[in-house]
């Protein structure tokens, strides 16, 4: 897939104000800092569609991007990031959850890890509410060019364990790199196998 065009939709916290769900959406979350916007950047060939910041947290909505005119990439706001209130962090899980569980043009979530660390709970904990939730997500390893590739394959292989206790299959598995464009294929190629089975909701309901 090549891509054409990437351009800013909308950001808000309603999932009601989104846009209508008549084209596939794929959304990239993870643990704050883990690289998402420049991940993002990287696919779509643009240095600043999402906004990057070295302050974590920077995300704080749900932000809708529309790529070849024909589907969405969703960059939600990390999860983790300990330095915000209770409050703030207790509204971005609910406007998260409800937009993974209700969207219905939803195709995947991509779930970021950073291959760089051992397996962390707060991530082993959100892969297996999806789970629970029965929401399709692969599984992105960010900052693979950060160590060398033996590293990066036995933290991979040690977060795809701690899944093997709760899932029959383990997701799909992309190692990538921002800085490299380690990865960007790969992911393009297979939002591209799940568009050619997307199917347009012909009655959909806001909420």
């Amino acid at each position: 897939m090549i891509i054409k065009t990437a351009t800013f939709v909308c950001s808000n916290t309603q999932v009601s104000a989104l846009p209508a769900p008549t084209m596939p959406e794929y959304a990239f979350i993870g643990r704050s800092n883990v690289g998402k916007s420049s991940l993002i950047n990287m696919i779509v060939n643009q240095h600043g569609l999402a906004k990057t910041s070295q302050r974590p947290g920077k995300t704080q909505l749900i932000n809708h991007f529309l790529i070849n005119e024909k589907w969405y990439i969703v960059d939600l706001p990390g999860y983790g990031y300990a330095k915000v209130s209770k409050t703030s962090r207790e509204k971005w899980e609910k406007f998260i959850r409800a937009y993974i569980t209700k969207r219905e043009s939803l195709q995947c979530v991509f779930v970021l890890i950073d291959s760089r660390l051992e397996p962390q709970q707060i991530d082993i904990e959100f892969c297996y509410w999806m789970g629970e939730k029965q929401i399709p997500f692969s599984l992105l390893f960010t900052k693979a060019d950060k160590q060398g590739m033996t590293t990066t394959l036995k933290n991979v292989d040690a977060f795809k364990k701690k899944l093997g206790e709760f899932f029959e299959e383990i997701p799909t598995t992309i190692i990538t790199s921002a800085e490299k464009e380690t990865g960007k294929e790969d992911v393009l190629r297979f939002i591209d196998e799940v568009n050619k089975d997307f199917v347009m909701p012909t009655d959909y309901k806001k909420f």
